[in-house]
Formats: C-alpha cells, structure tokens, sequence
C-alpha cells in the first residue's frame, strides 16, 4: 500500500528528467539482467535480443567517449557498432556452445541471430524516434518516449521469439505431424 501511494504521489512531483536509452544505469541493469535471465530459463534467442540491445548501448557509449577525444574518422560509427555488436564472439568461447541451425535462409545459431536482430531493432528504434521527434517540431510526445520506443520494440520481438521459437527442439521436430 505504501509502494502505491509513493508513486501516486511522484505523479505530481514536477521536475526536468532528461531520458537517455543508454544511460548508465540501463546499460548495466540490462547486461545484470542477462545472465538472471538466463538462470531463470528463459530462452536464449529472448535473451539474445536483449544482449544484441546491450551491445549496441556499448557501441553508443564508445562512440559518446570518441567524441570527448575528440577522435574522428570516416566510418567510425558504423565501424565501432560492428565491432561492439561482434564481441558477442566471446561469449561461445566459455559459456554458450555454437550451434548452427537452419533460420529462414541462414545457417547460424540461434543466440548469435537473436543478437543481430537485437542489435538492428535497438539502431532502427532510435532512429525511429528520432524521425518522430523531428515529425513534431523537436520535441518527444510524452515523457521518457525515448527510451519507450527501443524498448516497447525490444519487447516486441522478444515476444515473438518467445512465441514463435526459432528452432524447434529435436524431439519436437514433426511431433505434430503424429498429433490428429
């Protein structure tokens, strides 16, 4: 009960909140996040989503540290988020075996594309609310809807491959088929 009336009452607390999708805070709870997730069971293609997100903010967060550099090149962007979103290579050295499987038209393990399609929906979201942003006058819709929209989306796909698996699992493959 007193949870809900402190947040009743932060409702009416006026203040200037700045919103960042990778902030500190996230980046950390988000890579925290993982491995419990993990532990819990969750499938690895959801928390692949999750960790090609992360990787991304690693890569924002780089290119945020370049810029105080003052370091500049050409392709410098595009070359730091492939590379971020590469280091998910070290994880199939000690924790996850590489298992390639047949997804759509890919032969690839299923956590290594998770991550890819984690890392693309956190790049388009961010950009996709930039492009809304810029749609009214500069300004965001409602508070925090720049960290709503990459995680609304990152939810979004993490459902469908929640619900939707990637791969069936060997005894499931044509089970159906017997199931009248």
């Amino acid at each position: 009960m007193t949870l809900i009336l402190v947040l009743l009452l932060s409702i009416f607390v006026v203040s200037t909140a700045y919103a960042n999708p990778a902030c500190a805070v996230c980046t950390v709870a988000v890579g925290a996040s993982l491995e419990i997730a993990r532990q819990l069971g969750v499938d690895d293609s959801v928390v692949g989503v999750w960790a090609g997100a992360m990787l991304v903010m690693i890569g924002f967060w780089t290119i945020k540290w370049f810029d105080s550099k003052g370091w500049q090149f050409k392709g410098r962007d595009w070359l730091i988020q492939i590379i971020s979103v590469a280091m998910i290579g070290f994880v199939y050295i000690s924790e996850i075996p590489y298992n390639a499987q047949v997804i759509g038209i890919f032969y690839i393990d299923p956590f290594l594309f998770s991550t890819i399609v984690g890392a693309f929906v956190m790049i388009w979201s961010s950009d996709f609310y930039q492009w809304m942003k810029a749609k009214n006058g500069g300004h965001a819709h409602f508070p925090f809807e720049k960290v709503a929209v990459p995680v609304v989306s990152l939810l979004i796909v993490s459902t469908y491959f929640y619900y939707y698996p990637l791969c069936q699992k060997a005894g499931e493959i044509g089970s159906d088929l017997y199931n009248f």
